[in-house]
């Protein structure tokens, strides 16, 4: 199995510690509902509508168990016969970070969770010749190093992009991070875990592993951002 991921249909997080670092085992989200959706997604035949309605209902699935562990307060409301003590979460703690471009495509499904939460944005691409990410944005709101941030990015294939994008929010005072993928590649987990193995990572799926060009095998269509990388980096040069 990989990375000792149970088959089982519950979610089982274990940790282990490796070269005196802690590192935490990625959490494979398993549900039959979830991989109905992903088989769909995958299909080479889905089109462009169902596929991005697919990728917002399956987020909504991933963000439900990224906010389990979230930290509750007791509030009081009314409803139409009386009033009741209720457990809340306060939406402002956290920040919800899109890897440009594909990245976006998932923020429509956060929203419909957690209707409030802030969203920073980290323009990254990955260059066909070298495979590694090259930067073009970078914003974020105020108070990184007070909120849980979560990265979101459909694909992990080498990991770089994710990586990166960890890196520059520690460099920018973030604490809690985690990482959450639809998809993703050994390949990409492994360098992930090594690079950043306080970050938890959550994915729907764990494929077999990357071709030659570092495409995840057996994926999905590719979030394309082709044309629109070629626009944002054009304008940053110019």
């Amino acid at each position: 199995m990989l990375y000792g991921l149970s088959e089982q249909f519950k979610i089982n997080i274990k940790k282990e510690y490796r070269k005196g670092k802690k590192n935490m085992e990625p959490i494979l989200i398993k549900h039959p509902l979830l991989e109905h959706k992903l088989a769909i997604l995958r299909n080479k035949e889905t089109g462009t509508k169902e596929f991005r309605e697919l990728i917002s209902e399956i987020t909504i699935f991933l963000c439900y168990e990224v906010m389990r562990g979230a930290k509750q307060y007791k509030a009081e409301i009314e409803t139409p016969l009386q009033k009741m003590t209720v457990n809340m979460i306060n939406e402002d703690d956290y920040i919800f970070v899109p890897i440009l471009r594909a990245g976006t495509g998932m923020i429509d499904g956060i929203v419909k969770m957690i209707p409030n939460a802030k969203f920073g944005h980290i323009g990254l691409y990955r260059d066909e010749e070298t495979v590694k990410p090259v930067r073009y944005y970078y914003k974020m709101p105020s108070g990184l190093d007070r909120k849980e941030i979560i990265v979101i990015d459909p694909m992990l294939a080498t990991g770089g992009s994710g990586i990166d994008a960890i890196t520059l929010l520690k460099e920018d005072g973030a604490k809690n991070i985690k990482f959450l993928s639809i998809i993703a590649a050994p390949e990409g987990l492994k360098k992930m875990q090594e690079a950043h193995p306080d970050v938890q990572i959550y994915c729907a799926a764990i494929d077999e592993g990357l071709n030659e060009a570092s495409y995840i095998l057996p994926g999905l269509r590719r979030c394309r951002r082709q044309n629109f990388r070629n626009k944002i980096k054009n304008s940053f040069e110019n």
